[in-house]
């Protein structure tokens, strides 16, 4: 558990610099790092039900569930900033592997908002809104692809040795 701790917090591979110090010193102790993690997910997966329940609201219904989905899925994300840190996660984020990911869920989320709020294109807020869970999904893919390349290179050194 301690070895989990240390690899979410960002304190297994990072060399300590004056910034990683001044973060470490103000973060949150663990417990409260999953509490803000439980809360924000749940408040996400709770702006996503609200939006699909509005999505039957007539004339409106489109745009609020646009909304109401985008908001979920930001907080949704946002909410693994309590497990890592908000450094950490932004440099995961933009890492080279993640960096095509991250451009087109944020791309996305703007979209989706911009056809909701100012186009008033509401089959475009719903594309928007299906294109956002493509590139999410995509981007929690990307871990789980780069765990099976290293296990297949393990796979074969120890095979071929």
């Amino acid at each position: 558990m301690d070895k989990l701790k240390k690899v979410l917090s960002g304190q297994d591979t990072e060399d300590r610099s004056g910034l990683s110090e001044v973060v470490e010193s103000s973060s949150l102790s663990w417990g409260t790092r999953i509490k803000g993690f439980i809360a924000c997910f749940a408040l996400g997966i709770l702006c996503s039900l609200l939006g699909t329940f509005l999505l039957w609201v007539p004339k409106k219904g489109l745009s609020l569930f646009a909304v109401f989905y985008t908001l979920g899925n930001m907080a949704s994300i946002g909410s693994t900033i309590f497990l890592m840190g908000p450094v950490k996660q932004l440099k995961r984020m933009f890492e080279p592997t993640r960096l095509i990911a991250t451009i087109l869920v944020l791309l996305c989320f703007a979209l989706t908002l911009c056809s909701a709020f100012w186009w008033h294109k509401k089959a475009l807020a719903l594309i928007f809104c299906i294109l956002q869970s493509l590139a999410l999904t995509w981007k929690m893919v990307i871990p789980f692809e780069l765990i099976l390349k290293f296990a297949e290179s393990t796979c074969y050194s120890v095979c071929l040795y």
